[in-house]
């Protein structure tokens, strides 16, 4: 099909990232993103042929419709709009309902909205994409694809907590795992750099970013992941506590902290932020490290150690292993960080290749273990080409 754009949207409670991909090449014709939605300062930006623009928005009215009401314009002015076949959106959480990407009418629009409690601050507002994207496209199909879809493989020792099971039956109180799309997508790209059908291949996926998970990917099916109920789970991340002793939130409410002052502390001023006391971006922690700052040394060396003993425990999960795959922003660039968690897994026999590894970086990606060592490898994630590849496949 040629000339098939799909418009991708991932809606925020107060922005919202768009983007125009080729649904052949996964390549982005146009990007951008409305933020600060709200606020007097909300804008959108976009970036078209290397040339990047910005306006704000003045008008009063919903954001999220104001924002994709001139993306809309946009696209219309660069004269795109009938090459465009599909709508695109992300939604995280599809809890059980939804096992891979549906075309999107009132009864599943519904659905995602039914299912905010499990996602409180994404889900309504990709429900407010949803609803202003079908005002503003009303003849193109629209289409959902999940976060946590890709994880309804996982067995059901993978995803029971180990709490009375109906809790399970009543709330749906269970793992249900995030960054399904990225997961999909480097588990794919990875069979094909080792050549092997993904139905024959099993990896362990790290998407290393502000939020950050690692999933176990047996035969090409998610098997295991560190994200649980909620984003808050797994791995420690730029803001997020991620595992944590349960009995912690009983002791702070017991000291006389409000539930929304627990909350806000384990979803915003933990992680990076929380223990280095100083930024929950990766690369401010790595300078401030190399410059002897004892905080972001400290964050490092918790992030660091956590991920590779989560990589160590999914083994367990896989019946063989062809090889590590680090992904997202972190994952696809910070050199020091996949040298550290690297030098963890010696004991399993990961060597590091010096060069590749620093040549991997900057969306280069590639395998960054010596040859005749376990295989560890970099590849850069395009989450918005699945949402493009699988509304197109459901046309």
């Amino acid at each position: 099909m040629s000339n098939s754009f799909v418009l991708v949207i991932n809606s925020g409670s107060s922005s919202l990232k768009f983007a125009l991909i080729d649904s052949n090449t996964g390549d982005a014709v146009l990007n951008g993103l409305g933020e600060c939605f709200g606020l007097p300062e909300a804008a959108v930006s976009w970036k078209y042929e290397g040339q990047k623009s910005e306006e704000a928005i003045t008008a009063a009215g919903d954001h999220h419709e104001l924002a994709i009401n001139r993306i809309v314009t946009l696209i219309d002015s660069l004269g795109l709009t009938s090459q465009i076949v599909a709508v695109g959106h992300r939604i995280v959480h599809g809890g059980e309902k939804f096992t891979s990407t549906v075309r999107i009418d009132e009864t599943v629009l519904n659905e995602i909205r039914n299912l905010s409690d499990l996602a409180p601050l994404h889900n309504p507002a990709g429900a407010k994409g949803i609803e202003a994207a079908m005002v503003a496209f009303p003849a193109l199909p629209q289409f959902a694809v999940f976060d946590t879809a890709f994880h309804q493989t996982m067995p059901e020792k993978a995803f029971t907590g180990a709490i009375s099971h109906k809790l399970y039956q009543d709330y749906g109180i269970r793992r249900y795992g995030f960054h399904g799309t990225s997961h999909y997508f480097v588990s794919r790209e990875a069979a094909k750099m080792i050549n092997k059908p993904i139905e024959e291949s099993s990896f362990i996926s790290v998407h290393l970013g502000n939020g950050a998970s690692v999933c176990a990917i047996r035969d090409g099916q998610s098997v295991d992941t560190s994200m649980g109920f909620t984003p808050l789970a797994g791995l420690m991340m730029g803001t997020r506590c991620g595992d944590l002793d349960p009995g912690i939130i009983e002791f702070l409410l017991k000291k006389g902290w409000t539930q929304d002052e627990v909350y806000k502390e384990l979803n915003t001023n933990s992680g990076f932020m929380g223990v280095s006391g100083l930024t929950s971006d990766c690369r401010g922690i790595v300078e401030a490290m190399e410059q002897g700052h004892k905080g972001a040394t400290l964050a490092f060396q918790v992030f660091t150690y956590r991920v590779a003993k989560y990589i160590a425990s999914y083994m367990v999960a896989l019946e063989s292993l062809d090889g590590i795959i680090f992904t997202g922003g972190i994952g696809e660039n910070a050199l020091p960080i996949r040298r550290e968690v690297l030098a963890y897994l010696k004991i399993f026999g990961y060597k590091e290749d010096e060069k590749a590894n620093e040549s991997a970086r900057f969306g280069n990606g590639g395998l960054i273990t010596e040859a005749g060592t376990p295989a560890v490898m970099v590849i850069p994630t395009n989450e918005e080409f699945v949402i493009a590849q699988q509304s197109v496949e459901l046309l």
